[in-house]
């Protein structure tokens, strides 16, 4: 389903209501599984996390996690530990999204996992078989934070545990901190000494969890307004002291002409018209918001030096290129001066076109929508893919816009 964008609003006012956060649902799917206790009630409806609770829920030998590469990973240690004999596939994206990292560390600890097609990428043959105990892992930590996620969630239940010492640069550090946090919240008492990670052999205590708002989902509502400039957008349910290390965007959209109020654990987004003439920002802590931050830039046209996207390259696509090339149709172009960064310094070329491919990316989709605002008639491809993280965007994006 391809969607038209035909906003033409010069001042905003109304409320916005987000996803319950995708990365909070995600882990807690696992920690109920592995603690024996109910799910939240109000887990993400998002696709990633569907995906993730049917699989921990069937006994189906074949599990299909589509474009879900969370449930990649999770899954991938969870079933080495827990889930008999499987096979873990997905969509033709996700057999070209690496695991090896993660493989290699949990043959280490005495895995069964077979690579069925090209070594170190899904499909995965997984039996599940007795760990090594008291082991210490030393791990590459600087392709994605989410191997080391999967591996602290099941350590607990290893005989002594595990100790995870972090080699290279740590990426989406935030990402770790909150899977710690969740795991003391079930009883566990993890440690985080710098690049080491201390589990101990400990039983997980089942608990009643509440999922707070998506902090990721509401950079989409901070784009819009900055672009429009004028109003104000009131969202519940997202806490200053959040699990989520998105929530610290809200220092990054001051810099883009939007402050933020704190209602109790709610927030008011204000378009202040203060605008830094250069944005400049490492992502590294924070990859997921990185594509809302360079298209906001563009279509405000303010020139950026941005860093800490090494990980954005094995995303649900490969989110530098595809934002240097949808970006060109709309007659910006973009640089890379080195790897891991990009660059604008306010270069046009002529416009190309109204048509903005997705690549099956959900992040691709609702960070170019609000380029509607600036180019009438613009066109979203397969503007459906949202539902991977969030089913009602552009209900939500309509009902402020429309």
């Amino acid at each position: 389903m391809d969607r038209v964008i035909a906003w033409n609003k010069t001042e905003i006012e109304g409320v916005a209501v987000l996803p319950a956060s995708k990365s909070i649902s995600n882990r807690a799917l696992v920690l109920c599984a592995l603690a024996g206790c109910p799910v939240p009630e109000n887990l993400s409806d998002s696709d990633d996390t569907r995906v993730l609770r049917e699989a921990l829920s069937t006994s189906d030998r074949l599990v299909n996690v589509g474009h879900a590469g969370t449930a990649m990973r999770f899954l991938t240690a969870y079933f080495a530990l827990k889930g008999g004999v499987r096979e873990l596939t997905g969509s033709e994206r996700m057999k070209q999204r690496p695991v090896q990292v993660l493989v290699d560390a949990l043959r280490d600890l005495g895995a069964s996992i077979d690579y069925m097609g090209e070594e170190g990428f899904p499909p995965l043959w997984i039996t599940s078989v007795p760990f090594q105990g008291g082991c210490s892992l030393v791990l590459d930590a600087s392709v994605s934070s989410q191997y080391v996620s999967a591996l602290m969630m099941i350590a607990p239940l290893l005989p002594g545990g595990l100790t995870l010492a972090l080699e290279e640069r740590i990426v989406s550090a935030a990402y770790i901190r909150m899977t710690a946090s969740m795991m003391r919240l079930f009883g566990v008492d993890v440690r985080l000494e710098g690049g080491k990670i201390v589990v101990p052999e400990e039983g997980y205590i089942p608990v009643n969890l509440r999922v707070e708002s998506d902090w990721t989902a509401a950079s989409y509502f901070y784009e819009v307004l900055s672009i429009v400039g004028q109003g104000e957008i009131f969202i519940s349910d997202l806490k200053k002291d959040s699990l989520q290390g998105d929530a610290l965007q809200y220092r990054l959209w001051e810099r883009l002409g939007v402050r933020t109020e704190w209602r109790e654990s709610d927030v008011l987004l204000r378009a202040s018209g203060e605008n830094t003439g250069l944005f400049e920002a490492d992502f590294t802590e924070m990859p997921d918001l990185a594509l809302t931050f360079i298209v906001a830039c563009c279509l405000k046209d303010i020139p950026f030096h941005i860093r800490g996207l090494e990980t954005l390259h094995i995303k649900e696509c490969d989110r530098v290129a595809a934002s240097i090339c949808e970006l060109r149709k709309l007659g910006y172009k973009l640089e890379v001066p080195v790897h891991g960064a990009l660059c604008w310094n306010r270069e046009r070329n002529s416009l190309i076109s109204l048509e903005i491919d997705t690549y099956q990316d959900h992040r691709m989709a609702m960070a170019f929508a609000p380029a509607g605002l600036r180019f009438p008639g613009l066109v979203i491809r397969n503007a459906g893919v949202v539902s991977k993280s969030f089913p009602t965007f552009w209900e939500q994006l309509d009902k402020l816009l429309i």
